[in-house]
This record gives C-alpha cells, structure tokens and sequence, in this order.
C-alpha cells in the first residue's frame, strides 16, 4: 500500500512537488497558521481567483451585459416572466395606496381641518392617478400602469428612470386637461454610459464635490440621429426633474444592476437541464424493440467453416445448415410490425422479443431542478412556490414561514423602488395643485413652499400580506387588538386598507342603517362575546 499512498500524496500536491519533510537536523518544520483563507492540501481556494474592484467599477463594465442577458431570459422563459409578474403583484398589487401624513400645524390647522384637507387630497389624487391622460406625458398609460413598467425595468436594469415635465396651459387646452404635472418613464438604457473623471460624470451621470448628483446625460432621438443631452437633477425651486431610483451594493454606487445578475448562471443550468432531460426522454420514449436470438455470430460460422475440412466436421456443418435452414423458414412464416397498425406474431424458437422504455428523468432530476430553482427564487425576491408553481411538498407551516421569510423582502422593495416613484409624481402634482389653487391652504403657495416636506409627506399602503389560512390569520389580528399589542392603524396597513376610508366607511353605512329603522351590522351582539371559545375549539380541531 505505500505506492498508492505515495501516489495520491503527489497527487494532492499541485504540481508534483513532494510532501514537506519531517523535522529532523538543521530543518524548519513548517506549521499551520491560524488565519482567514488558509487552502487545504488539495489547493481548493487558489483554484478561484477573485480581484477585488470597486462595486460601481464592477457596475459600469458589466451592465450593458447583464440588461441584455436579463431581457433576453425574460423574453424566453415563461417561468421569468411569471416571476417578473409575480414581484410586480406582491409589491404593488393593483396599486399603492396613497395615505397623507402631513403636519400642518404651523400653518394653523387643527386635527380636524388636517383630516378634511387629506381626505380632499386623496380624492383628486385617486382622479389624477388613474387618468393617462393627466398623469402620462404620452397620455398611454395611467400612473400604476407607469409603475408596473418601473419595477419591470428595475428587474431587467436595475433601476428605474424617467422625467418629471411640465405641460404648459396651451398643450393641456390642446389635449382638454388640466393637470400640468407629467411623468415621462423611459428605458435605463437611454441614460448614457460616458465616464469623466475629470469633470466628475460616471456612467451618464455628473455629480458636485460631494459627490450629489447635479445632471444626467440623456441620449435622444432628434431627427434621426441620436444626441446626448443634459438634464439638470432638480430646478431652481429643488424640485426633482429627474427620476433615476436603485438599490445601491455600496454606498459609492451611481448605478443600478440587473437584479437577474446574480442568477443567471443557475438559470441558464436549469435551462441545460431541461434541454438535455428532454431530448434523452424523447429517445427513450420512442421505444426500441429488441429481437433477441440465440443463432450464433460470424465468429461462430467462421468457426464451422474451418472444421469442414474433415469428415466430421463436413458432416456437423451440414447437419448445422439444416436445423438453421429450418429455424428460418419457421421465422419466415411469422412477422414483427411496428407502425401505425403493430403485430407480434410467434416468433421463432430461441427468441426473445422485448420492448425498451424511458428511464429518464431519474431519481436525481427533481432535488436538483428545485436546488437550481430555490436558489432563482432567492435572488429575484420571491418565494420558490411562487416561482416554480410547485406546492407538493408544502404545509400550513411550511408556508407560513415562507411567506413570513419573504414579506419583509417584499416591503423592502415597496419602499425602496415603487413607493419613491409615487412620491416623486406626487409631490409634482401636490405643488401644482395648491399653486393653481386647486387644493386649499392657509398662506397659499408661500406658506406652502416654506412647508413643502411637512406638507407632501405621505405613506404608500400595498397589497395585504398572504396567509394560508384567513380564519387563523383573523383571529390572531382580533387577539394582538384585544390584548393591546396592536392597533387598527397596523391591521388595516397589514391588510393593505387604508383606515381612515375604512373609518369614514364604516360611519357612513352604521348611521344609514339606523336612520332606515334597521339593526346595523356593526353593532356588536351577545352571540360575539361566546365566539372566542367556538374559534379555540375549531383552531385545536385544524392543529
């Protein structure tokens, strides 16, 4: 055994070299040493080499490549493509549901007047919003429909760009509107890669000595060429002009990357794999029919034509002619058709007729087509059922703790992608509207202007989080309300309602109901108080 040792210890060691030798006279032992990124004796780490760069660096080399790996995917895979819509569904649902938090006090508003001055808001901000012709500078799309098309580019590019114009009152008399605030979405590709050091511009983008962003460098389509234009990032208000939204990797980030990046390696595998457990089942699956014989080879009849040249062996080939002539002629009389219309009919002695099926996929293909799937799911932001429609092996728990894994994934995005681009149209139309004095407030436009924060502050309320159970989830709402440990504010917002229409809605059909003599459904009865015990019962009865 110590050749094989001796073999395996070279081949452990790269490039041939010997094992260190043992401590002896005038010779250093070599020690290990504890410390981050020590290889093993197979050299398993100096077989991947990693440079380290900078992040936006990394950004501007790979990005052109990564937005078109990641359209390409999408283009051509159904499962991308639900997954895109997927993200799209969990993040905004129909639509972000604008919740006004302003503080007006030093305008001289009370609780009340506040309260009225919201509801105001909110109404002809729900007009504006799902008006395309109002809300969209190409007068095509309503302003979720323009948020829908932000977070598809955000997937694909990695962040969301667009313009906030101003339509002047002889265009808006042209077209009969009357709101001026437009938002103009276009593709992240248009801003320009062009990077000057020198005059502080990196990948389209030009900042001040503190690194802010001033202006964006735009290309443009202007009779028939294409030209580079520069925008500056706010007015001299400071209003925003330009919308250009990502989730920054370093805080040194100017641009955005496909969220797909990180992905595309085990979904172009999951491809292969499909491709290839496909094509091996398609050649199983059109089964081989296999006639087995047992009539000797061309060895064999070689074999019989050098015995010939003596009487015995003359006289066994003749005898061997015979009985083979007779196995033929019985094989002549039957026949194995295989076609539109198959037959087996006897087939000769010493024959075996058999029919070869598919043995693919294997055992192994399912864990491995959900490792590469899990992993997807992972890097897009959704859950594995969602991606892969796969729910076999689910469970209540299972699910739950799934759903409870993402949905702060989900919220994160909410808030870092979708809800800015509703912030930043509406903060745009909110000054619009109380400088046309459309909307009311006290000082008019310069106390406003002086207020602008206080005042445009809002929240985005989106879908509710999904259960797998409503019953359960209800009741576990009903007790965080009883015991104190939340609010109605919170519920309605986990619920995706916003509370202050569910308040005034609830008012309006309680007050009806009882001005028509009638019992209002909202009037709590004595059965309610017995309700907790029969839901305990039925929670213990499901677990």
């Amino acid at each position: 055994m110590a050749k094989p040792l001796k073999a395996l210890g070279r081949l452990l060691n790269r490039g041939g070299k010997s094992a260190p030798p043992e401590k002896g006279t005038g010779q250093v032992a070599v020690r290990s040493v504890s410390r981050y990124l020590r290889d093993t004796r197979s050299k398993v780490l100096a077989t991947r080499p990693a440079p380290l760069s900078n992040s936006r660096d990394d950004i501007r080399l790979s990005w052109r490549r990564c937005a078109g790996l990641a359209r390409d995917i999408i283009q051509n895979s159904g499962r991308l493509k639900g997954a895109v819509d997927q993200v799209i569904a969990d993040t905004v649902g129909s639509e972000l549901l604008l919740n006004p938090k302003p503080d007006l006090h030093a305008a001289g508003y009370d609780a009340q007047e506040t309260a009225d001055w919201c509801r105001l808001v909110k109404q002809r901000w729900k007009r504006f919003a799902w008006n395309q012709a109002e809300c969209d500078m190409r007068g095509k799309f309503t302003l979720p429909q323009l948020v829908d098309c932000s977070l598809r580019d955000y997937i694909t590019f990695g962040e969301v760009t667009g313009m906030l114009d101003y339509m002047g009152s002889a265009q808006r008399s042209r077209y009969g509107i009357k709101a001026g605030t437009k938002l103009c979405l276009f593709s992240p590709q248009k801003l320009a890669q062009d990077t000057l050091e020198h005059d502080r511009l990196f990948q389209g983008v030009y900042h001040d000595e503190n690194g802010r962003p001033i202006s964006y460098l735009i290309e443009e389509a202007r009779n028939g060429q294409t030209v580079k234009t520069r925008y500056n990032a706010r007015d001299l208000a400071g209003r925003a002009q330009v919308l250009h939204i990502f989730d920054p990797t370093c805080a040194s980030d100017v641009r955005g990357i496909s969220v797909l990046a990180s992905a595309f390696r085990k979904h172009i595998q999951h491809e292969m794999l499909e491709d290839a457990t496909l094509q091996t089942a398609i050649l199983q699956t059109l089964f081989a029919a296999v006639l087995k014989s047992e009539l000797p080879s061309e060895e064999a009849f070689a074999a019989i034509d050098a015995m010939q040249d003596t009487e015995a062996g003359k006289e066994f080939k003749d005898s061997f002619s015979d009985y083979l002539l007779s196995t033929l002629d019985k094989s002549a009389e039957n026949s194995v058709h295989l076609g539109s219309d198959p037959t087996v009919s006897h087939i000769a002695p010493g024959e075996d007729f058999e029919i070869k099926t598919a043995g693919t996929p294997g055992p192994h293909y399912l864990p491995f087509s959900g490792s590469l799937g899990r992993e997807m799911a992972r890097a897009i932001g959704i859950t594995y059922g969602g991606l892969t429609m796969d729910y076999s092996n689910a469970t209540y728990s299972s699910v739950r703790m799934e759903n409870a894994s993402i949905w702060p994934v989900v919220t994160r995005r909410r808030e870092r992608i979708a809800a800015p681009t509703y912030q930043a149209v509406y903060e745009s139309w909110l000054d619009e509207e109380i400088g046309e004095e459309r909307i009311p407030f006290k000082g008019g436009y310069e106390a406003y202007s002086a207020l602008r924060e206080e005042a445009s502050w809002a929240q985005w309320q989106g879908p509710a989080k999904p259960t797998a159970d409503d019953a359960k989830s209800a009741k576990a709402s009903s007790t965080r309300l009883e015991n104190g440990t939340s609010s109605l504010a919170h519920e309605c917002s986990e619920m995706g309602i916003d509370e202050e229409e569910l308040f005034e809605q609830r008012l309006s059909e309680h007050r009806r109901y009882l001005a028509e003599g009638m019992r209002s459904p909202y009037e709590r009865t004595s059965s309610q108080a017995t309700a907790p015990s029969t839901d305990e019962a039925q929670g213990a009865a499901d677990e």
